[in-house]
């Protein structure tokens, strides 16, 4: 069992932009008897309402002990805060409550009020058993051949079958498809990426698939901007591309032929600028579905 703190301080990010300021900092204690995943997930999502606040996180995964359990509450009298656990043995979640209780610290199981409303549904109890949805089933080997495609696919390569490919990414350099790519394969979604590139023509076989959803990614010309010269100061003097790479007028071209090719070909274009890779993920899903229920109309199979 191991546990992290982390916290961001509220310093510049070195992008030209400065970070919120944060104005209160607390203790987030996330204890779960998987890898805490979820956890962290949704008390991240819950703190991000908080304007001005910042957690300290404490993460212990794989909690399924009272020996573990008591080195934790140690911790927690240590640096009081808020607890948030997602553990499944009710006899460990009773005691920790308990233990916190006592220590006039509040605490809450994310998983608890989820169990009632499904027992309530069903009309059964749950089987409460660690790390069921970590399973080794065909859900999670579907993901790890999405994954492996994914990062063999990267960056133009293309399949030599395309039609294997769920969703073909293109876009010019800087608009996170890598990224996108891999949080896509993530959910078992097997994504090809290929860049736009001024005097490129796209491979015929883009054009050409049925089964993929082809997706633009684009962004503002100063958002495409502000991260090729974050990239370049990354670089060494070896591999700074050339000049036009950061010119605001060639990235402007880039963009208008990325849009009238879209255009052209009727493929979708998203907008990343100010949207975070999940949520460009989850647009992305809800296009291929709306491509997937096309195709079955038209009488495509994969």
């Amino acid at each position: 069992m191991r546990a992290a703190g982390r916290i961001c301080p509220p310093f510049s990010t070195g992008s030209g932009a400065a970070l919120p300021q944060i104005d209160t900092f607390f203790h987030l204690h996330l204890i779960s008897d998987a890898t805490g995943e979820t956890l962290i997930a949704a008390s991240r999502a819950v703190t991000s309402q908080y304007k001005g606040t910042q957690a300290i996180e404490h993460v212990y995964p794989l909690v399924r002990s009272r020996k573990q359990l008591e080195k934790i509450i140690e911790a927690i009298d240590r640096e009081p805060g808020i607890v948030l656990c997602t553990i499944t043995d009710p006899e460990l979640v009773e005691e920790l409550q308990a233990r916190c209780r006592q220590m006039g610290t509040p605490c809450g199981s994310l998983l608890d009020p989820i169990f009632q409303i499904f027992q309530s549904y069903l009309g059964v109890a749950s089987a409460r058993k660690v790390g069921a949805q970590h399973e080794l089933n065909a859900e999670y080997f579907s993901r790890i051949d999405a994954l492996n495609f994914t990062v063999m696919h990267d960056d133009g390569v293309l399949p030599d079958n395309i039609e294997e490919a769920d969703v073909i990414l293109i876009g010019i350099s800087r608009t996170s498809k890598t990224p996108t790519s891999i949080y896509l394969a993530n959910r078992g979604i097997k994504t090809a990426n290929v860049p736009i590139v001024p005097g490129v023509e796209l491979p015929p076989e883009i054009s050409r698939a049925r089964h993929p959803l082809v997706v633009a990614l684009i962004a503002t010309t100063d958002r495409v901007h502000q991260v090729r010269q974050n990239r370049i100061l990354g670089q060494g003097a070896a591999l700074l591309p050339s000049p036009s790479y950061v010119d605001r007028a060639s990235i402007a071209e880039e963009l208008a032929f990325t849009r009238k090719l879209c255009t052209r070909k009727g493929w979708p274009m998203i907008d990343v600028s100010r949207k975070s890779i999940e949520e460009t993920a989850a647009a992305i899903l809800a296009l291929r579905a709306e491509h997937l229920a096309a195709n079955s109309a038209g009488g495509y199979e994969k």
